[in-house]
């Protein structure tokens, strides 16, 4: 797990609004498997995940 964003890039972060996209998922732990299945099902000509129920497209209201 990465720590906190580097103090020197701290400001630009927080002027152009990303300060919390660069803490998201900290204290998270992540399931390596669980990455890499998303990431054998993802479609890049698409933008889809393909799952076994039926495709998927993230948008930005799901972030």
């Amino acid at each position: 797990m990465s720590g906190p964003p580097s103090p020197l890039i701290e400001n630009y972060l927080r002027e152009t609004g990303f300060w919390h996209l660069a803490n998201i998922g900290r204290g998270c732990k992540l399931d390596p498997k669980l990455i890499s299945a998303f990431i054998e099902r993802w479609r890049l000509k698409k933008h889809i995940f393909h799952l076994p129920c039926e495709e998927r497209t993230i948008t930005l209201e799901d972030m």
